[in-house]
């Protein structure tokens, strides 16, 4: 049986993940597209998923669209970006292009914990940013070597109001200059494993960057490898539901955006087509079912759902599924401001 709870997840993913990848930033003048350049994510260390970002069209292009409507939330996301760039000497806004990578690790029964490394690439220099982290941490900082690279610890132990939107607990964030444009970002580990990778230690994240740079000009793209015990630590409440997801074993996708609209796009690679197309009645089903749900569902989560439902298009090729909607930049733009 279908629980609600379920239903709501499955209806909401679509247009939470947009809202997610479309709000790290924000900015005021417009951008051309750039193609996305697998170049910072070849290197990456050995991940079990990757993602990149074009920070730069985040900033002058996607979200001044999102937010035109609302000057207040655009000044507050302004100012919290001022005081991330104080209180840790980044300034997301030098930033071209951010890639991610992300190891899963199960510390404890049922828990899935991701351990995450950054390259921050753009036309700053690394060594100045560092410099200022430095101050702005009011000297609770350390300096080690790894591999002849310096890497620089500040201990934050606070919560920051990451790149303006979403609230993040640091307790340690590790920096190193790789080159003259290239940060790596992340815990001490994670730091270290970059400069590994850097050095030309195994990385093996052909197959997850082919996925995650599908379309060359998203705003994000993503790709990653899906364990059968990351989706048996997932708590969807629906026993059914997690079985046909049991098939999945990877999954990649895209945010792109255009005058008026953003796009998502979501795949998943299942053991074979039987997996697939049963994965995808499944969620045919939802979608059908969940009509009865979305008119109760109100402000601006319902808007924005409701959306994502009317335009959610599914199709299963082979051992693919493939999942695509759209919602109205402005729709999003109204969640974001609550």
């Amino acid at each position: 049986m279908v629980t609600r709870r379920t239903l709501k997840s499955v209806l909401l993913v679509l247009a939470v993940a947009a809202v997610f990848a479309t709000t790290p930033c924000l900015g005021q003048t417009r951008a051309r597209t750039t193609p996305t350049e697998p170049g910072l994510l070849s290197s990456l260390p050995e991940s079990d998923a990757v993602a990149q970002v074009q920070v730069k069209r985040l900033l002058s292009e996607v979200m001044p669209r999102v937010l035109a409507g609302n000057s207040a939330k655009l000044a507050e996301v302004n100012a919290n970006i001022e005081d991330f760039k104080t209180r840790t000497g980044l300034d997301p806004r030098s930033f071209e292009q951010v890639a991610l990578g992300v190891r899963y690790t199960y510390p404890t029964e049922g828990v899935t914990k991701l351990v995450t490394a950054a390259l921050a690439k753009g036309t700053f220099s690394p060594g100045a940013m560092i410099a200022a982290g430095r101050l702005a941490s009011d000297g609770k900082y350390r300096e080690e070597k790894y591999q002849g690279k310096p890497v620089y610890i500040f201990t934050l132990d606070q919560s920051i109001r990451l790149f303006g939107v979403m609230d993040l607990k640091i307790r340690e964030l590790a920096a190193s200059p790789i080159d003259s444009n290239t940060l790596a970002l992340g815990d001490p580990m994670s730091i270290r494993s970059v400069i590994d990778a850097a050095q030309g230690r195994k990385r093996n994240n052909a197959a997850l960057i082919a996925l995650a740079t599908q379309d060359a000009n998203a705003v994000m793209g993503f790709g990653g490898n899906v364990s059968p015990q990351v989706i048996k630590n997932l708590n969807l409440g629906n026993a059914s539901f997690v079985g046909d997801l049991s098939g999945l074993r990877q999954a990649y996708g895209s945010v792109n955006a255009n005058e008026a609209n953003i796009d998502l796009f979501l795949g998943a690679k299942t053991v074979d087509a039987d997996a697939a197309r049963n994965l995808g009645d499944t969620l045919e089903g939802l979608k059908q079912f969940g009509a009865l749900f979305v008119g109760r569902m109100t402000g601006a989560k319902g808007v924005l759902a409701k959306s994502a439902l009317t335009n959610l298009k599914i199709v299963t090729e082979a051992n693919e599924l493939k999942i695509r909607t759209a919602v109205a930049q402005s729709d999003v733009g109204l969640l974001i401001g609550n």
